[in-house]
């Protein structure tokens, strides 16, 4: 089995030290591939040849807006055309499920074709100078320049996505670290990159820890902005990091996303909605709406019929399309578990689920049960923090102000869901949620169209949409004495 290198420069290395690494399939322990175990004399290297191509020839940053654009179209191109292979390769690296990693893959085809439509329909402005119309005032948009990105291990492509084409697009030079978990489809995409062919320098990638790779990006003093999509705790490092040279910073970090379902909502697509962000991907949903608060009206029914549809549910190998996969590591399924015995020991009521699968083919993988825990308190473990993993907890409310009450009761502010047939109680619910995001009788669609972030320790900035692009660009004032001929000030 080959080894998996490093793109940095237009050429596929090896780390320096020559370590490597291996990749395991999660769901059946199997051995998929090894790859470079890099250090920071690697990430040095990338730096340096991203600082090149954008600070010496910046052959990719003076390309017009166009050719960038025709660049991106032909990435997107490739990348469909291996998208069966790519599916696979995400669904065996990560545990997700098959069909979970069509829709991945598919939008990550969309990304790069929006970002593509995108760039050359940016436009700058003229400034209207009352006070001096002699002079002309324009506003425009450049790259920021050399871009560190780190990408989380629960969906990798499409995070590569979301980072690499609106950063490409405003004519960036980037490094890409992918988690050092899920490498396998980064690896692959930069396969087309080179594939497709783009200046020495502009697009690198690097494999291997997260530490030590990720805080060499934050400091660097020849980084001049660190994207990163991960725990709460690790963007804080960032940030400390990255006040070496007050680099840019946009980070989309943790949530606790609350769902408020009314008396009045339809209450079998309210569950199947729950289930949707709360199950699929095994619940590894920065999004996942996993504070689900129920008008104690209707909560017996919601239960019940919540139960039912998840004791239904099946879990198994990710290329066999069950409804869940495999967790992505030992160490995520020992944290999960570790979630759910601190909720049997608080009090809450465990309702489905709850275990660990062991019998079988379940033995060689990292299975859990999709579990729901009802009569939960604010003050519980489970309810307070992210959890990563397929656990779902209930409470109830009596009024309207209880729910927005106990919903913005969270450090985080990701995303929300409200599930009501009454228009007026939707609209004033997401007003009153604060998060930035907010799903009304559906949740956890992302469109490439609408930007994605979150409010208070949920993260910096935005993703997706216009705003992904402004993210990734400087803007620059420029003033033009029209008579030059003019008289100065002394």
């Amino acid at each position: 089995m080959a080894t998996k290198m490093n793109y940095i420069n237009g050429e596929w290395v090896p780390a320096k030290s020559g370590k490597t690494r291996q990749i395991i399939n999660p769901a059946t322990g199997d051995l998929l591939a090894e790859v470079a175990d890099s250090a920071v004399e690697d990430v040095r290297e990338a730096i340096a040849a991203a600082k090149e191509s954008f600070y010496g020839p910046g052959e990719w940053r003076r390309m017009s807006a166009s050719a960038r654009s025709k660049k991106l179209l032909e990435v997107a191109d490739e990348i469909e055309k291996i998208s069966d292979e790519l599916c696979k390769l995400e669904s065996m690296n990560t545990g997700m499920t098959y069909n979970n990693a069509v829709g991945n893959i598919g939008m990550v085809v969309g990304v790069f074709r929006y970002y593509a439509g995108l760039i050359n329909k940016s436009e700058g402005r003229v400034n209207p100078l009352d006070a001096h119309p002699g002079i002309q005032s324009v506003t425009v948009k450049e790259p920021i320049g050399v871009v560190g990105m780190i990408a989380p291990w629960n969906v990798p492509c499409l995070m590569f996505s979301w980072k690499a084409a609106p950063a490409l697009a405003a004519g960036n030079s980037i490094i890409f670290k992918p988690a050092s978990l899920t490498p396998l489809t980064a690896i692959r995409v930069f396969e087309i990159l080179d594939k497709v062919g783009f200046p020495k320098g502009v697009v690198n990638l690097i494999t291997g820890p997260g530490g030590s790779i990720g805080s060499e990006l934050a400091s660097s003093m020849d980084v001049d902005m660190v994207t990163m999509t991960g725990s709460t705790p690790v963007g804080q490092d960032i940030i400390r990091a990255s006040a070496s040279n007050v680099k840019r910073v946009g980070l989309e970090l943790g949530g606790k996303s609350p769902i408020i379902v009314y008396d009045d909502a339809n209450i079998e697509n309210a569950v199947e909605w729950v289930m949707e962000t709360d199950f699929s991907n095994q619940g590894a949903n920065c999004c996942a709406g996993s504070r689900v608060f129920v008008d104690e009206k209707i909560h017996d029914e919601f239960v019940k019929i919540l139960v039912e549809k998840t004791e239904k549910a099946t879990v198994g190998i990710g290329l066999d399309n069950p409804n869940i996969g495999s967790l992505v590591s030992k160490e995520q399924l020992k944290t999960v578990m570790g979630y759910i015995e601190s909720g049997k020991a608080e009090g809450a009521k465990c309702v489905a689920g709850g275990y660990q699968l062991t019998e079988g083919f379940y033995a060689k993988g990292n299975f859990v049960r999709p579990t729901v825990f009802d009569e939960c308190t604010p003050d519980m473990k489970i309810v307070k923090e992210e959890i990563f993993g397929p656990v779902v907890t209930i409470q109830t409310f009596k009024t309207e102000e209880e729910a927005f009450r106990k919903a913005n009761d969270t450090c985080y502010g990701l995303a929300g869901g409200v599930f009501t047939e009454n228009y007026a109680r939707a609209i004033r619910a997401s007003e009153e949620l604060r998060a930035g995001i907010v799903w009304i009788n559906h949740y956890n669609w992302a469109y490439a169209q609408c930007p994605w972030g979150g409010y208070k320790m949920s993260g910096l900035g935005r993703e997706l949409g216009e705003e992904g692009l402004e993210e990734f660009q400087e803007t620059k004032q420029i003033n033009v004495m029209m008579n030059s001929n003019a008289p100065g000030m002394w």
